[in-house]
């Protein structure tokens, strides 16, 4: 990637992507906003059914945003960069030392297993669906799951993967980005596994809304009155990740990354919950909740705000914050929004050249990203 501009002093960010000039449903190409994506429900195939028999075998038995002036995304070894946790091998093969400490251990599948369905296959293998009903928030809502091909590896059988919580921008209800052709960030995944250059990374890609009103969105957090979004995505996603599949016990092994409304949300959960999550990669996004479900609820809705957790000095996570460098209102936003990044938060910041708030600007640092995440997460791991 190219050089970003130079990182100027804090001002404060406006409170909507509003201010980016762009809208809250980020667009797709040169089109104005998101058109609505109904994902099939199709029966699993013979080949699916085998791969999720193996996916779910063992079920129920510092001031600092970092250096403002850092040319392009920080590069392993650079002062922007982290040395917890190390890449796979050449081979595209999980390293069993990749674990940073003694806690990143695998945790077994626990149960009990959910009712996957396939909702489209990729050339890195099927994406599959199902409706969680959350027990904590009483939320019930879809999620999407895509495992790497090592997952299902017969050599890798006992090792534990690293999870990639993603989410989509607007309202994301009745479409997803990341589950279609749009984001290919599974592809994209397979492809740098086999290069060495990341870790393969279970996916998991859940609705950030109940409706497609974006007057009623619910800004990734248990809004009074409403259903508990945040706890849902907080606690009952990790909870359902964590009974299916094979996951690090430390949180370590847990990154967040999310697009424009969904940049929002991957900020806001890694801040709120540093136990939960190591690492978090908000793209173009925006820091200040602006649901019209706050009205009369101002200090919850400040608790809740990125804006202000970035600067509390509570969560020890590390972020890379992106801005589209063609769209000036959102550069000096998110410039703002990392300035005031406090100790132990620690945050990267790229800007890139001639970007726009569109997805087919955000495809583009899809492999940078991933890269990011594994030189800061740590990697599969043998127990």
């Amino acid at each position: 990637m190219a050089a970003p501009g130079h990182v100027i002093g804090s001002t404060t960010p406006r409170a909507a992507p509003r201010g980016t000039g762009a809208p809250r449903s980020h667009p797709t190409g040169s089109v104005a906003v998101q058109p609505p994506f109904v994902r099939p429900r199709s029966a699993l195939s013979a080949a699916a059914v085998l791969a999720l028999a193996a996916a779910l075998a063992g079920c129920g038995s510092g001031s600092s945003s970092s250096d403002a002036k850092a040319a392009g995304l920080p590069a392993a070894g650079s002062p922007g960069a982290s040395a917890a946790a190390s890449p796979g091998t050449a081979s595209g093969t999980p390293s069993a030392s990749a674990s940073p400490s003694a806690d990143g251990k695998v945790l077994m599948p626990t149960g009990p297993a959910a009712a996957l369905t396939k909702a489209r296959d990729t050339a890195a293998g099927p994406i599959m669906m199902t409706t969680l009903n959350g027990k904590k928030s009483g939320v019930s809502g879809k999620v999407w799951v895509w495992l790497p091909p090592e997952y299902n590896d017969p050599k890798y059988a006992d090792y534990g993967f690293p999870v990639l919580t993603l989410y989509a921008g607007g309202q994301s209800n009745g479409y997803n980005t990341w589950t279609d052709d749009q984001l290919p960030i599974q592809v994209a995944d397979e492809d740098l596994v086999k290069q060495g250059k990341a870790h393969p990374f279970i996916m998991v890609m859940p609705v950030q809304n109940l409706v497609s009103n974006e007057s009623q969105t619910l800004d990734c957090s248990d809004i009074p009155g409403q259903p508990k979004m945040g706890t849902w995505m907080s606690q009952d996603v990790p909870d359902f990740v964590r009974a299916n599949f094979r996951t690090l016990k430390s949180r370590d092994g847990w990154g967040l990354m999310g697009a424009s409304t969904g940049a929002f949300c991957s900020a806001k959960l890694a801040l709120e919950y540093p136990e939960q999550f190591k690492a978090a990669v908000p793209i173009d996004g925006y820091f200040n909740p602006d649901s019209s479900f706050w009205k009369g609820h101002e200090a919850d809705r400040l608790a809740n705000s990125p804006d202000v957790l970035v600067g509390q000095g509570k969560a020890d996570v590390r972020m890379l914050a992106t801005a589209g460098g063609a769209t000036p209102d959102e550069v000096k936003l998110v410039k703002a929004w990392v300035a005031k990044a406090a100790a132990p938060t620690k945050i990267d910041y790229y800007e890139q050249p001639g970007g726009k708030h569109l997805t087919s600007h955000f495809k583009k640092m899809i492999p940078d990203t991933l890269e990011w995440l594994t030189r800061n997460m740590a990697g599969p791991s043998a127990p």
